[in-house]
């Protein structure tokens, strides 16, 4: 009888700890250096966030806002499935939408759940009203004089379903989205999808922004993500910094969760990069 009560009791304390750990945030802190990086752009601070889900951090995302805050951005970048085709309450991730175009200037591309709503249109017209950058194939130069950057965006693949392979539309989105951009210049792009990393080191974009594995959803120590759409079992794109040839992709694990209710091992991730010219 004891034995079964103290494993009904590790049942409930494991049970709380995976709630505690999915309401909690963590911010996980990269430097990425390239000697194309203008001098200029030296110690600029790009905050992720990715994957949302329509979670909830707080009151209105109070939580998520003031952790945002205390990284002091100069550039916040919503990396797609912003809201959950799923359950569908916008309200609650658009909550912090004034906050963040307060603290910096926030980019946006769109995640396979904003395009499987059908609604993708209204919803990115709803973003750029408030302020927010939205990136459909199209980028933005930054900067001004010779010490400039573009930041691009790419729709995800889900939108180009029944016309081409991912593969070929991703390439055809980027070359959309860079056709204006000074032969030269130093990219950085925001695509959903990190399993399309090749497609974006053959087209040599030096930094990349992706989310959309869930880190895995369940983290196996010293092994890493367990599963993760587009890649399948033991995905090796869930987290981190990841390079191939001249370009570096930067996944976050993202902070919500869809068709599986909860994370494992896995707390939801702010990233939080520096850029740094060698």
């Amino acid at each position: 009888m004891k034995k079964f009560v103290l494993f009904l009791l590790l049942i409930a304390a494991f049970a709380a700890y995976v709630v505690y750990d999915n309401g909690r945030l963590s911010v996980t802190d990269y430097t990425v250096s390239d000697n194309r990086i203008p001098e200029s752009f030296d110690g600029l601070k790009i905050v992720q966030i990715s994957d949302v889900h329509d979670a909830e951090f707080g009151g209105e995302q109070a939580d998520l806002i003031e952790a945002v805050r205390r990284e002091n951005p100069d550039y916040i970048f919503l990396t797609g499935d912003f809201i959950d085709s799923n359950r569908y309450f916008p309200d609650r991730s658009l909550a912090m939408i004034p906050a963040l175009t307060g603290m910096a200037e926030v980019f946006y591309v769109t995640g396979n759940h904003e395009v499987a709503t059908n609604e993708v249109d209204e919803f990115t017209a709803a973003l750029s009203d408030a302020g927010v950058r939205v990136l459909r194939n199209q980028a933005m130069v930054v900067g001004s004089g010779n010490s400039r950057i573009a930041i691009a965006g790419i729709d995800d693949p889900l939108t180009g379903v029944g016309t081409e392979e991912e593969s070929a539309y991703t390439r055809h989105s980027i070359e959309q989205a860079t056709a204006d951009v000074p032969e030269g210049m130093f990219t950085i792009l925001l695509a959903h999808r990190p399993e399309q990393f090749g497609t974006y080191a053959d087209m040599d974009i030096p930094l990349v922004f992706s989310g959309h594995a869930h880190g895995g959803q369940v983290r196996i120590p010293f092994v890493g993500g367990l599963n993760s759409p587009g890649q399948g079992w033991f995905p090796e794109l869930t987290s981190g910094i990841h390079e191939q040839g001249g370009t570096q992709l930067v996944i976050s694990r993202g902070l919500g969760n869809s068709q599986i209710p909860i994370r494992l091992l896995n707390t939801p991730e702010i990233v939080s990069v520096t850029l740094q010219s060698e």
